[in-house]
């Protein structure tokens, strides 16, 4: 009983402490940096986990069509989404980053509307408009003898945040529809139940390549490779990668399989939240109650998209 819902709250509580410790690690290692460690840690983890329960390390009864959703679910989620959400980190905090995130049941339901042809309700349309007035209410502030409205953030920050929002609702689509093919071609019990933690895994095979491109072209793979000598930048991106990609992505798939996406979303969504407190505590950040109320409204508006 309520099996996904605690599920999601589960991935909530996983997700404020991944926000937490990837804001630190991308400071130390950057970006870019991290998301290589990430995937790399991920896919040992992952692996491991496959070969423990099923034998194998690798995906059993995936074929080129599921490889090929998941893949691109891994692009644009990782490799465009995760890019952005830790630039956002490192210009605007984890804080305003995750704010940002509660874009993402907007973009998966105008992508849903385009590629699945999934109907989009007159509350759905609503939820946008209030997510965005609350995270307009956070990061917006009246400036000058005018009071004119300005940004309070870095544009550049607020840039790669919403690409971070975008980027987490179109990869959500499209892993539900590589998922729902996988699901018909698995063969044994022991794959089913471990098939969100596969479709992690086919996921961060793409991020990782998509990282390691990037790092190459962009002459940083030195740079990369010494910040791994970094211990406290290593810790931080080993419980960002435990508590984000290996548990936090495999149990926010698993949360749609025990209850409906528009629930586990709704939960999942309430991050920019439980942040709030612990960002305060542990970051030097001035909580302004505009702001928390900003973030309450963009909760409040995502729980529209699935009334």
């Amino acid at each position: 009983m309520y099996k996904g819902e605690l599920i999601s709250l589960a991935v909530t509580l996983l997700w404020t402490v991944t926000a937490m410790a990837a804001e630190v690690a991308s400071k130390r290692l950057s970006p870019l940096g991290l998301n290589v460690i990430r995937m790399l840690m991920s896919l040992a983890l992952l692996a491991i986990l496959q070969w423990v329960v099923c034998g194998s390390p690798w995906p059993q009864d995936a074929d080129g069509e599921t490889w090929l959703w998941l893949s691109l679910s891994g692009f644009v989620g990782y490799v465009l989404g995760d890019y952005c959400l830790f630039n956002s980190y490192l210009l605007i905090g984890s804080r305003f980053g995750q704010l940002f995130m509660t874009l993402a049941p907007a973009a998966a339901a105008i992508f849903g509307f385009l590629l699945l042809g999934e109907q989009m309700s007159l509350l759905a349309i609503l939820g946008m408009l209030i997510t965005m007035l609350g995270i307009g209410l956070s990061v917006l502030s009246k400036g000058g003898e005018h009071h004119t409205l300005s940004l309070k953030l870095p544009l550049k920050g607020v840039l790669f945040g919403i690409g971070a929002g975008l980027g987490q609702g179109v990869g959500l689509v499209l892993s539900k529809v590589g998922m729902t093919h996988y699901e018909t071609l698995i063969t044994t019990p022991e794959a089913l139940s471990l098939m969100p933690f596969s479709s992690t895994f086919m996921r961060a095979v793409t991020g990782l390549l998509g990282f390691s491109l990037v790092m190459i072209f962009t002459g940083k793979t030195r740079r990369i490779l010494s910040a791994t000598r970094d211990r406290r930048g290593m810790t931080f991106a080993l419980i960002a990668t435990l508590t984000g990609p290996f548990l936090g992505v495999s149990l926010s798939l698993m949360a749609t399989l025990y209850t409906s996406t528009g629930i586990a979303q709704t939960i999942m969504a309430m991050t920019p939240v439980f942040i709030l407190l612990p960002s305060w505590y542990f970051f030097p950040q001035r909580i302004t109650p505009l702001e928390i109320l900003g973030a309450v409204i963009s909760v409040a508006g995502v729980t529209l998209f699935f009334v």
